[in-house]
């Protein structure tokens, strides 16, 4: 009963959020969710989770240098979260964006690749990590009229998180949580032909062990055994935060990767591949990443 309580009341206020930020324009939503974040963002816990994981991940930084990045953390989140009511109006566009604007850079290598599989009857996985706002692959890829499964992580609060897949699912063509009926949606999507993207950045407690800034780092192999099993392109999604609420979405080419005939190894090479480029986005728009995760182990 008391969590039913707790979690009501969370949703109360995560609604309350949504209906203030819904209200605003675009650009003024973002920066007052900035200035949020900021100030209301430094839980303590956190702050010491992310300060670990910079001076884990990226130890040449002073101590000033990681505490403007952990400050720009809060703000790109607080940005992250009052962008949600207003991801279909965002305008996407080719030339430099402005606000509330998306730059697709790549579009003819997301369609080309995606048109590649249907002819052969197979379908293909995207990944990206939680940089910038990481809903905008979801939403882009359905702008440009490809629209893929999600595949996400639940909320702890039941509520928030039926609340959110349902917004998920506007936009998608399904929203899977990660799980067992996850891998089973998945399965069943890359059977039909349809594309699923996932965010590949955050630690899984039973996945492999794979370098990631240099440490050991649980790392969620499904997106290298998919690939490797059936044969898919495997696409890069990046995104940046370019200035306030204007981004740049690039689509990259797929991964080129070899099997070994040692499955393992493939997979592990592979994923060491994945977390090399996330780093390397990382560490462009450091105060871009979520830090707040427990990404390494103690």
């Amino acid at each position: 009963m008391k969590h039913l309580v707790r979690y009501r009341l969370e949703l109360y206020l995560a609604r309350l959020f949504w209906a203030l930020f819904a209200a605003l324009p675009l650009a003024t939503a973002s920066g007052l969710g900035g200035t949020l974040g900021r100030l209301l963002g430094h839980v303590p816990a956190l702050a010491r989770r992310a300060e670990s994981n910079l001076s884990l991940a990226m130890p040449e930084l002073q101590p000033r240098e990681r505490a403007g990045i952990i400050a720009g953390v809060w703000q790109n989140l607080g940005r992250t979260v009052a962008e949600l009511p207003h991801l279909e109006a965002f305008v996407l566009t080719n030339e430099e964006p402005g606000p509330g604007q998306i730059q697709v850079v790549g579009s003819e290598k997301l369609t080309q690749h995606l048109a590649a599989g249907e002819n052969k009857g197979q379908a293909a996985l995207l990944f990206g990590a939680h940089l910038a706002n990481w809903e905008l692959m979801n939403a882009v890829t359905a702008r440009l009229g490809h629209p893929i499964h999600v595949v996400y992580r639940a909320a702890n609060n039941p509520l928030i998180d039926d609340w959110l897949w349902r917004i998920r699912e506007s936009s998608a063509l399904s929203a899977l949580a990660k799980g067992r009926a996850a891998a089973q949606g998945i399965l069943a999507a890359l059977k039909r032909g349809e594309p699923v993207g996932m965010l590949v950045d955050q630690k899984m407690n039973d996945g492999i062990a794979v370098p990631f800034f240099g440490q050991p780092a649980m790392t969620a192999p499904a997106l290298a055994q998919l690939a490797l099993r059936q044969d898919l392109a495997v696409l890069p999604v990046h995104c940046e935060r370019l200035a306030g609420a204007s981004f740049r979405v690039t689509f990259m080419e797929p991964l080129s990767y070899r099997k070994s005939g040692d499955h393992s190894i493939d997979v592990t090479a592979m994923m060491g591949q994945v977390n090399e480029m996330l780093e390397d986005w990382i560490r462009e728009r450091p105060e871009q990443w979520l830090w707040l995760h427990h990404r390494w182990p103690k």
